[in-house]
């Protein structure tokens, strides 16, 4: 994958805050976090490197950039933080201002019919069958009318995080299909299964807000 486009925009917007949150949330002087943070710049070039280049299809491209600049965060800490704290950090990094005006503002199409065709979309497309760091998932709508399910069979988080020996830290990545979801303000999140969890699936499942 090419560092020029995508993944060199996070950077821009999200480098500063992953650095003020070595700080913040877990407990590093501004010297070390500075150290870490221009460590992690390189290998975080680096891993997005050593990923295919995603099919112009594939909506889950900004999943794994995210989950490449958290992975080169990881790896250049002194100390890996537990799951809880790694959770908090990530949230923190991420949830910026103009990622909860994001969120919001895909909140306001949520369970539109464009919304809807996109699901049924990606579900047929089974971008993990051609590039494994992607996603496979099922497109699943409640019986009811009360939203739908995205069931995830494939995950490209999981495997980028054991290949760089984290996979225990998946769910930090995990927990902010909930943190978005309530940022949206349009859906609750529901979930049973996690892969990382040992779960046969991760199951995301998006119910309408109800007044």
């Amino acid at each position: 994958m090419n560092y020029s486009g995508m993944p060199g925009g996070m950077w821009i917007i999200f480098g500063k805050s992953f650095k003020q949150n070595l700080i913040k949330v877990l407990g590093y002087d501004a010297k070390t976090a500075n150290e870490i943070t221009a460590k992690t710049k390189p290998k975080y070039k680096e891993l997005i490197g050593s990923l295919p280049e995603f099919e112009k299809e594939d909506r889950f491209k900004m999943n794994i950039v995210n989950c490449a600049m958290l992975t080169a965060f990881l790896l250049n800490m002194p100390q890996k933080p537990s799951v809880d704290k790694a959770t908090e950090y990530y949230r923190e990094s991420m949830m910026t201002g103009p990622m909860k005006w994001f969120c919001k503002k895909s909140g306001k199409k949520k369970f539109t019919d464009a919304d809807l065709r996109n699901m049924e979309f990606t579900a047929a497309f089974k971008a993990a069958d051609r590039n494994p760091y992607s996603w496979n998932m099922e497109y699943i709508p409640y019986t009811d009318g009360s939203g739908y399910e995205a069931r995830f069979t494939a995950c490209g988080i999981c495997k980028l995080m054991k290949e760089q020996g984290l996979y225990d830290l998946v769910p930090a990545m995990c927990r902010m299909d909930y943190t978005m979801s309530e940022a949206g303000g349009a859906s609750d999140f529901v979930r049973e299964y996690t892969l990382a969890s040992g779960g046969p699936y991760c199951d995301c499942g998006y119910k309408k807000k109800t007044v």
